[in-house]
């Protein structure tokens, strides 16, 4: 006896067939999209600016190849290039003192968009290490405002926790990451003072030694 079903499952069946191999060109264009901002944030931070120019816009050509196929059910898998894309260009823009682009601008959702921008404050971090390692004090305290910022105008997201996936957690790490380097750049702070403080002593002691009469 037949349930009179057969014919839609077999076409329910093909549908689904397209769906997955769709999915699995998909989750291989997405690995090559975050591939390439990876590579992007190291040229970033090794100063190679050029390189990760050409990588983000690689990052950008594949998420844009990406969009025609991520559709429907398969969205879902466009967050996380995205996330990756708004991080390179976000961590691009600071260290060239530019605006970070808006969200209508790089053509993402606005999940991928605000994940993007938590995931940035880790970088910009690293960016603050280093320049105290430089030396570059003023630029370190520039990054440490930079990442207040971001930090301050995204932590009210925390609600929506249950609307984007990984979100508060996202927001705790940048937390913890702000507070840590808040610590740091009060050290900077003292230590500077104290240095300060030496070297007026020291001008203060040689200009006494140089006043006494022989």
């Amino acid at each position: 006896m037949k349930l009179g079903v057969e014919g839609s499952l077999k076409d329910i069946e093909t549908e689904l067939q397209a769906v997955l191999s769709r999915r699995e060109t998909i989750l291989k264009e997405t690995r090559d999209s975050i591939s390439y901002c990876s590579r992007a944030i190291i040229h970033i931070h090794t100063g190679k600016r050029k390189e990760a120019d050409k990588e983000i816009a690689e990052a950008k050509r594949a998420l844009e190849d990406l969009r025609k196929k991520a559709h429907g059910s398969l969205a879902r898998y466009l967050v996380s290039p995205e996330t990756e894309y708004v991080e390179a260009v976000s961590v691009r823009a600071i260290v060239s003192g530019r605006p970070i682009p808006n969200a209508a601008s790089l053509g993402v959702s606005s999940e991928g968009y605000i994940l993007g921008l938590l995931d940035t404050i880790g970088e910009i971090k690293r960016l603050l290490l280093d320049a105290i390692m430089e030396g570059e004090i003023a630029k370190a305290r520039k990054y440490f405002e930079e990442m207040e910022q971001l930090y301050s105008i995204l932590s009210p997201f925390a609600v929506f926790d249950h609307v984007v996936n990984g979100m508060r957690r996202k927001i705790d790490v940048a937390r913890m990451l702000t507070e840590d380097v808040r610590g740091i750049m009060a050290e900077e702070s003292r230590r500077g003072n104290l240095v300060a403080s030496m070297q007026k002593l020291n001008s203060s002691l040689s200009k006494a030694h140089g006043s006494r009469p022989t």
